[in-house]
């Protein structure tokens, strides 16, 4: 079999929650295809989707060192840091990120979670404001993100404008 229909079925089983399925494509393929990067990107959505913050973490780690241009191993590697460790660890993956890419909004929006979730309610605001500004659809999630409730509590209107 090829590695668009192993992909295409396993993306097809991730939509449809059948994670066993997803997993046993993602399997079958061989190396050096399963190193591709189309194959990482479902491998780590399937992690994510199995809360397997471990084996995510595990993942995104060594995505980071061998692909540190794509700014999604970063997030993924934070987010599943954060699941395993702690949220100052995440933070401290996030600011590496952030060197790397400093235009990269859903950084400066994760950034701005943690800082909320920390209480530093200056840089959350800061930091998520970038981040609209760099993507503007990231108001709507601001509005409804649960890290960013303490911030909202503090001001209701913080990102209504």
């Amino acid at each position: 079999m090829n590695l668009r229909w192993h992909l295409s079925h396993a993306r097809g089983y991730l939509d449809l929650g059948m994670l066993s399925e997803a997993e046993a494509e993602l399997a079958s393929i061989a190396a050096p295809q399963s190193g591709c990067a189309e194959v990482q990107v479902a491998r780590v959505a399937l992690l994510h989707e199995k809360r397997d913050w471990q084996e995510l973490r595990r993942i995104a780690s060594e995505l980071v060192q061998r692909q540190p241009e794509h700014a999604g191993w970063w997030v993924s590697f934070a987010f599943a840091t954060r699941r395993t460790s702690t949220l100052a660890d995440a933070r401290e993956i996030l600011l590496a990120a952030e060197r790397e890419h400093p235009q990269e909004a859903i950084i400066h929006f994760n950034l701005g979670c943690y800082a909320c979730q920390m209480g530093e309610m200056e840089e959350a605001r800061q930091r998520v404001w970038r981040s609209i500004q760099l993507r503007g659809e990231l108001r709507e999630l601001a509005r409804h993100d649960p890290d960013l409730q303490p911030l909202r509590d503090l001001d209701p209107q913080v990102f209504a404008v």
